[in-house]
C-alpha cells in the first residue's frame, strides 16, 4: 500500500470519529432522502451497451487541480443527458476537493444511480451516503480486511445500496469475493507507482466470477480501450479525468458515448 493511501485512511479515521460525535446515526436516518428507493447501478450496467460511469472529480493527489470551475449540478445534468449509466461523486474534501454536499446537490437534479466515491472504513459512512442520496458505495479491498468488507457490504445491502468493490490484484480479489457484492471494479492504477495499465483489467477478468458485474476503472481515455475490455466481459467503465479535464464534461461524455455506440 502506498504511503498516500495510509495517510488518507489515517485522516479518514479522524474525520469519521469527529462526524460521529456531531451528527448521530439517528439524525442521518431521519433525513428526507434516507427512505427513497435507490436505483441499481449494477442493473443499469447489465442493460447498457456502453456502461459509462462518469465521475465528478475536482482534483486528486496525483494530478492536483483537474477542474475547479464548473458547478457539480451542471456537470451532472450534462452527464445524464449524455446517457451515462451512473455518476461517481468524490466526497473526500482534503485530497479530492469533494463533499457530501456535492452528492446532495446532484441528487436534486439527476435521476441516475449515484456512487459515493469515498474511502469507506466505517458503517457510519454508509448511513451518510444513504442520507445524502447515494445509490451505490465503493469499498476498497486494499484498505479493508475480509471481515470489514463483509460487514460493510452486508450493512450497505440492508440499506438498499449497491456495492462496488475495488481491487488491484489477484490477492485482493481472492480475499474479497462474497455474495454481498454487486460489482467488482478493477483499478488499473498501481497504488504504489500511480502508473496506469488496462492490462490489469484484462489479467483479472478471467478470475472474476460471472455473477458480479465487471467494472474497469482508471486510465480509460478512448473508445477502443472500452471495446477491447468488453471482449473480456466488462460492462462498466469508470471515466473521470478524461471528461473532467475538458471545458464541458457533459458534452465530452455525450460525444464519447455516441462514438462508442457506432
Amino acid at each position: 500500500m502506498s504511503n498516500i493511501l495510509d495517510k488518507i485512511i489515517a485522516d479518514k479515521r479522524k474525520e469519521v470519529a469527529l462526524k460521529k460525535s456531531v451528527v448521530p446515526v439517528s439524525q442521518l436516518e431521519s433525513a428526507a432522502l434516507f427512505s427513497r428507493k435507490t436505483i441499481s447501478l449494477a442493473h443499469n450496467l447489465r442493460e447498457s451497451h456502453t456502461g459509462i460511469i462518469a465521475e465528478h472529480k475536482r482534483r486528486s493527489p496525483s494530478k492536483d487541480v483537474i477542474n475547479q470551475k464548473l458547478s457539480v449540478t451542471d456537470i451532472a445534468r450534462g452527464y445524464e443527458k449524455a446517457g451515462v449509466s451512473g455518476m461517481s461523486i468524490l466526497t473526500d474534501r482534503k485530497y479530492f476537493g469533494g463533499s457530501l454536499e456535492d452528492l446532495l446537490l446532484v441528487r436534486t437534479v439527476a435521476n441516475i444511480p449515484l456512487l459515493r466515491k469515498e474511502f469507506i472504513i466505517d458503517e457510519y459512512q454508509l448511513f451518510e451516503a444513504k442520507a445524502h442520496g447515494a445509490d451505490v458505495i465503493l469499498l476498497i479491498a486494499a484498505v479493508l480486511s475480509r471481515k470489514e468488507i463483509e460487514s460493510l457490504s452486508q450493512c450497505a445491502k440492508s440499506l438498499g445500496l449497491d456495492v462496488l468493490l475495488e481491487i488491484h490484484n489477484e490477492e485482493e480479489l481472492h480475499k474479497s469475493v462474497m455474495p454481498s457484492l454487486d460489482m467488482l471494479g478493477v483499478n488499473n492504477r498501481n497504488l504504489k507507482t500511480f502508473e496506469v495499465s488496462i492490462d490489469t483489467s484484462k489479467q483479472l477478468a478471467a478470475i472474476i466470477p460471472d455473477e458480479f458485474v465487471k467494472v474497469s476503472e482508471s486510465g480509460i481515455s478512448n473508445t477502443e480501450a472500452i471495446r477491447d475490455l468488453q471482449q473480456y466481459g466488462y460492462r462498466g467503465f469508470l471515466i473521470g479525468e478524461n471528461f473532467m479535464k475538458t471545458e464541458n464534461p457533459g458534452e465530452s461524455a455525450k460525444e464519447f458515448i455516441q462514438k462508442l455506440k457506432k
